[in-house]
């Protein structure tokens, strides 16, 4: 029975700013009979929802709570500082830590940066996630260092961003319950780490047998030798001659 006729589905969570298209897309080319159930999840939520059930892996920000998950760290992701388009930083290409220091930052209850030494000043408030914190940048009343694809995925056309080098970036991952690894989730491992559908990891469709050639039973081969005497040489066919001296 195929996973179409089981109505299986592969459920896969994915955090704020994480783009899963280009694994989405090949599992769909290579298992269309399972369709992929996206699941968008606030970022706190992430590994919650992992361990109810909800899902049947996910892409999250590291770090996280790693008891009872399997973890493949997948990528870094640049941090930049995101102002309001007057601010001093937006004339610059790139700033450092040390540029910061007298500006007021936020730092969300969903950071997925991890911080020795937080930058800058301490802002008036901790908003609960990235976004809210991206509208009090915009009313000017401090800044936000974030990865790049959460200042992208908030971006206006009042807020500007700039890289920042020397702060700490954070990684995306995949996981999963280690305790439910299921052949579906294999078989997405293998499509992230980028396995080819012939991978002796992972299920692939089944292929028929290439027809071999008939192999000959051993008394059928023995059957076409020509017989030998017990001197090891070859009897000679009924109603033939032994080649030899003949009488003079």
């Amino acid at each position: 029975m195929t996973d179409a006729e089981t109505g299986r589905t592969f459920r896969l969570a994915y955090v704020p700013g994480v783009t899963p298209a280009k694994w989405v897309n090949v599992w769909t080319e290579r298992m269309p009979g399972v369709p992929v159930a996206l699941v968008a999840v606030p970022a706190a939520e992430a590994v919650g929802l992992l361990r109810s059930g909800g899902a049947d892996a996910g892409f999250v920000r590291l770090p996280i709570d790693r008891d009872g998950l399997s973890v493949i760290p997948l990528y870094m992701e640049t941090t930049v500082v995101v102002v309001p388009k007057d601010h001093a930083v937006a004339a610059a290409d790139e700033v450092s830590i040390a540029d910061l220091v007298d500006d007021e930052v936020f730092h969300p209850l969903d950071d997925s940066i991890e911080w020795t030494a937080r930058p800058g000043l301490p802002a008036f408030t901790r908003p609960a996630t990235t976004e809210d914190a991206v509208e009090l940048v915009a009313a000017g009343t401090g800044i936000l260092l974030v990865p790049l694809s959460l200042a992208r995925l908030h971006h206006r056309r009042d807020l500007t961003y700039r890289p920042v080098p020397d702060a700490p970036q954070s990684q995306v991952a995949l996981t999963w319950p280690t305790d439910a690894t299921t052949d579906l989730v294999e078989d997405f491992i293998g499509i992230v780490r980028g396995r080819t559908v012939n991978s002796s990891r992972g299920r692939t469709p089944a292929t028929p047998a290439t027809p071999a050639s008939p192999v000959r039973k051993p008394a059928q081969r023995q059957a076409q030798k020509p017989a030998q005497n017990g001197s090891g040489r070859r009897a000679v066919p009924a109603g033939r001659k032994k080649k030899g001296n003949r009488p003079r």
